[in-house]
């Protein structure tokens, strides 16, 4: 489930608007991410994954630097594919991390998240 770069700056405008009108925000994130930062308007919860932030900032690069690689559009799809594929691996290991993760799930359930 992607959650970072262009899916959370489109739910940061929301969650600041929702702070505004006087709820408390939880978000739960993992611990390696692009953009998604701490903030005084909301309450933050991390949970760990396998992977480095920069094991996670070179996958990212890698895929959309081969946008702008030459080759044939076979050669392109099939890096294109690859990258798309890692990412993905790095989405789903993100999540099974935070389905693992007892003690946040405990906490989710307690309050009614």
């Amino acid at each position: 489930v992607p959650m970072d770069g262009s899916h959370w700056f489109s739910m940061q405008e929301v969650v600041e608007m929702l702070h505004q009108k006087g709820h408390e925000v939880v978000v739960v994130a993992p611990e390696v991410s692009l953009s998604i930062k701490p903030s005084k308007d909301l309450v933050m919860k991390k949970y760990s994954v396998p992977y480095t932030q920069e094991e996670y900032d070179e996958v990212f690069q890698s895929f959309f630097h081969v946008s702008f690689e030459e080759g044939s559009f076979f050669e392109r799809f099939l890096k294109s594919f690859r990258g798309l594929r890692n990412l993905g691996h790095l989405f789903v290991t993100g999540c099974a991390q935070l389905l693992q993760n007892k003690e946040l799930i405990r906490y989710l359930e307690e309050s009614k998240f």
